[in-house]
């Protein structure tokens, strides 16, 4: 069974980002199938239930940043970031960090 995790960092204070909330939805527009809030460490170790099983296809991370900015009293360009990425067939972990600072962001596929 397919996993799917995240972690973000605030590259511009150098620390983990806690308390982001993060969504998974299916490109198709089901609905969110998945969602949680990063950690003191700024993870999301999984965002599906244990009996979720996923299709191949394209999913979005929506990471809802604004709120995590404000309470840190800090401007944001971005109010949310969306992450699209593909799952394959098999049983793969898939981890997508992002790399987060109040005018930008950078992502890529972790292990």
């Amino acid at each position: 069974m397919s996993t799917i995790s995240t972690h973000v960092l605030d590259t511009a204070v150098g620390k983990p980002a806690a308390g982001i909330r993060v969504t998974l939805e299916k490109e198709s527009g089901t609905g969110p199938i998945g969602s949680g809030v990063t950690d003191d460490d700024g993870r999301l170790r999984n965002l599906l239930s244990p009996d979720t099983r996923l299709e191949e296809g394209t999913y979005r991370l929506r990471f809802e940043v604004a709120a995590y900015f404000a309470r840190g009293g800090r401007a944001a360009f971005y109010p949310e970031v969306v992450v699209a990425f593909r799952v394959g067939s098999g049983n793969a972990h898939y981890h997508i960090p992002l790399l987060l600072s109040p005018f930008g962001y950078s992502t890529y596929r972790g292990s």
